[in-house]
């Protein structure tokens, strides 16, 4: 998995304390640096994150998605837009979202607005897809009811007949969404349950930190 990187020549460490995650003054970069070392220690999906979103009326819902990719304009990942979750940040465009590290005892939260990457960022994500995976895509009519499995196997079977000499192209439903943080928090499991907490809450262009009793 690859995670897009800030900006070409920015250092890893820019804008984080060495010695107290806490101190950091950049939340991005700090976000940067235990990415990387998640992806390290992790033995399977680090980017596996918590997608919470709410309907018209209020009612959340929430489901694990992969990051696919982060800069300074918010966190991105793809989803069909007739989804669930898809029909929810229609009439809703806000989110939050946690990344939970049990090797490392971390965790990152984020809340924001949402809004959808362009069809640009959106194609070129879907042509790095795996051809199988593009062609699962186009077969699912994701989150409606299914007869059973040879159906959706079927309609897999076509779709794969259909494009077996040409690319597949990416159906227009299928979108990427970026949630443009307003908050970002950054946890650590301390001992005897005193953890380490810091708060970034956007202000302007830039942000206020607070550290937060565990």
């Amino acid at each position: 998995m690859a995670i897009d990187r800030l900006r070409e020549g920015e250092p890893a460490g820019a804008g984080v304390d060495s010695g107290d995650f806490t101190l950091s003054s950049d939340p991005f970069a700090l976000f940067r640096v235990w990415m990387a070392e998640a992806e390290a220690a992790e033995p399977e999906d680090a980017n596996a994150m918590a997608l919470a979103t709410a309907d018209a009326d209020g009612l959340p819902d929430v489901r694990v998605v992969l990051l696919k990719g982060f800069d300074r304009r918010g966190f991105v990942f793809y989803t069909n837009a007739q989804s669930a979750k898809g029909e929810q940040l229609a009439a809703n465009p806000q989110a939050a979202l946690v990344l939970h590290w049990k090797s490392l005892r971390r965790q990152i939260r984020a809340r924001g607005s949402i809004a959808p990457v362009t069809p640009a960022e959106a194609d070129a994500y879907f042509a790095s897809r795996h051809r199988d995976s593009r062609i699962g895509a186009l077969a699912s009519q994701q989150s409606r009811p299914l007869a059973d499995r040879p159906t959706l196997m079927a309609a897999v079977a076509e779709l794969s007949a259909k494009y077996e000499n040409g690319p597949v192209p990416r159906p227009e439903h299928w979108r990427g969404f970026r949630l443009d943080p307003v908050r970002m928090e950054f946890w650590q499991n301390g001992d005897y349950r005193l953890h380490d907490r810091v708060r970034f809450t956007r202000d302007g262009d830039g942000w206020t930190r607070a550290r937060l009793y565990p």
